[in-house]
C-alpha cells in the first residue's frame, strides 16, 4: 500500500495515471459487485478493501507555493496562528488551510469556525478579525454571499480595506425568490425549502463537504468535491425526499407525512464534515432545527392516537448499537467509542421499528 501511494502521489507519471486509473476502475466494479450480492461471504473484507480504496484515492494536497515579499499573504499571521492551535485540530483535524489569496482565507477560516463550539468560534472570529485590521482590512457587512433560508442572519462579515473578502449570511429573500418555495405556505414545507436550498448553495461554496446518505454510498463518507457524481447524487436524493415529504403533506396521512420526514431528515444530517461538526456548533444547531421539526410532526402523528417513538442516538455507541444499522465508522473527531453524530433517528411507529443510523469513533 505504501508503494501504491509514492507512485501515486508522483507528478507528471503515466504509470501513476495508469494506477488511478486502474483503481478507480477496481473500486467501481467491487462497488457494483457488493450491491448486487449483499450477502456474499467476502461482503466485509470488500468494505475494507473500498474504505482503503476510497482513501488512497484521495488526492494529497499541494504544499502551498513559496512566497516571496511581493506577493506574501497579508493574513499570513492569521494563517500561522489557525495551523498551530492544538485545540482547533480536536474539531477540525490535522488538515492544513490549502487557500492562495487573502479573500480565499479569510473565507476558509470563517467557514470552519462554522463547525467548532460557538464559544471558541466567536473567541477566534473576533482574533481573526484582529489581525485582518492590523493589515490594513476593515469589516464590511454589506458584501455578503446569500445563503436562502427561512431568517435573516449574518454568519460572518466580509472584509474591505487592503483586503476585499466576501462575508457569508442567511437571507429570507433569496429563499422567496426561488421557484421551489411557490406555493408553500409559511410553515413544515417552506422550512423544508429552506433547508434543501441552503444545502445546495453550501455545496457550491464548501470543499470539506461529504455526504454519508446511503441510498447513494452505503459504504463510506464520500466527498462531495472529490467525487462529482456523487455530489449530483446527493442532491438528486435530496430533492427526491423533499418533494415525496409535500406528496405526503398534500394527502395528509399523519403516519405518511412522519415517514418522509425522517427519510428527509436523514438526508440533510448525512451533510458532515470529517471530523463532524460538533454539536453545540453554527452547523450543528442549524441541522438541529430540523430535529426539532420532526419531532412537532411526530407529535402530531402521536396526537391522532398513533403509537410514535422517535430517539436521537448519541453517547456511547455500545450502549444504543442495538438500535441502529449500517453505521459507519471515524477514525478521528470527538472522544474514541462515541457516536459522532446521528444521521438517521431511530423510530418506533406502532408496531413497526425502523433502525437508526450513526458516525461514530473507532475505540482505541
Amino acid at each position: 500500500m505504501q508503494h501504491l501511494r509514492q507512485l501515486l502521489a508522483i507528478e507528471n507519471s503515466e504509470l501513476s495515471r495508469l494506477l488511478r486509473f486502474s483503481l478507480h476502475g477496481i473500486e467501481a466494479a467491487l462497488t457494483q459487485a457488493r450491491i448486487a450480492s449483499p450477502d456474499d461471504p467476502g461482503a466485509e473484507i470488500c468494505d475494507e478493501i473500498l474504505q482503503e480504496l476510497h482513501h488512497l484515492l484521495q488526492p494529497v494536497p499541494l504544499p502551498p507555493p513559496p512566497s516571496d515579499s511581493n506577493n506574501e499573504l497579508k493574513l499570513s499571521h492569521l494563517r500561522a496562528a489557525f495551523d498551530s492551535d492544538p485545540e482547533l485540530s480536536l474539531y477540525l483535524g490535522n488538515s492544513q488551510l490549502q487557500s492562495q489569496t487573502d479573500a480565499d482565507l479569510w473565507n476558509e477560516i470563517q467557514r470552519k469556525l462554522l463547525r467548532i463550539p460557538e464559544d471558541m468560534a466567536t473567541s477566534w472570529r473576533q482574533r481573526a478579525l484582529e489581525l485582518a485590521q492590523e493589515a490594513g482590512a476593515m469589516e464590511n457587512n454589506s458584501d455578503l454571499y446569500q445563503l436562502p433560508f427561512i431568517r435573516d442572519e449574518i454568519i460572518y462579515p466580509g472584509l474591505s480595506g487592503t483586503i476585499r473578502a466576501k462575508g457569508l449570511c442567511l437571507s429570507q429573500k433569496a429563499l422567496l425568490d426561488a421557484e421551489i418555495v411557490q406555493g408553500c405556505e409559511f410553515g413544515d414545507l417552506y422550512l423544508l425549502a429552506g433547508f434543501l436550498l441552503l444545502c445546495i448553495k453550501f455545496i457550491e461554496i464548501e470543499p470539506d463537504l461529504y455526504h454519508a446518505l446511503k441510498s447513494v454510498f452505503s459504504f463510506d463518507v464520500i466527498s462531495l468535491h472529490f467525487k462529482p457524481e456523487q455530489q449530483i447524487q446527493y442532491i438528486d436524493a435530496l430533492i427526491d425526499r423533499f418533494q415525496r415529504t409535500q406528496k405526503a403533506e398534500e394527502i395528509a396521512d399523519p403516519l405518511l407525512i412522519l415517514r418522509a420526514w425522517i427519510d428527509i431528515d436523514e438526508a440533510i444530517h448525512s451533510l458532515v464534515f470529517v471530523p463532524p461538526a460538533e454539536r453545540y456548533s453554527w452547523w450543528g444547531k442549524l441541522q438541529q432545527e430540523s430535529r426539532r421539526m420532526l419531532k412537532k410532526v411526530a407529535d402530531r402523528a402521536i396526537n391522532v392516537g398513533n403509537n410514535v417513538r422517535i430517539r436521537q442516538l448519541s453517547g456511547l455507541y455500545a450502549d444504543i448499537c442495538a438500535f441502529t444499522k449500517d453505521d459507519l465508522q471515524l477514525d478521528c473527531g470527538g472522544i474514541p467509542g462515541e457516536v459522532l453524530t446521528c444521521i438517521r433517528v431511530y423510530a418506533r411507529i406502532n408496531q413497526e421499528e425502523s433502525p437508526g443510523r450513526v458516525l461514530f469513533r473507532a475505540s482505541r
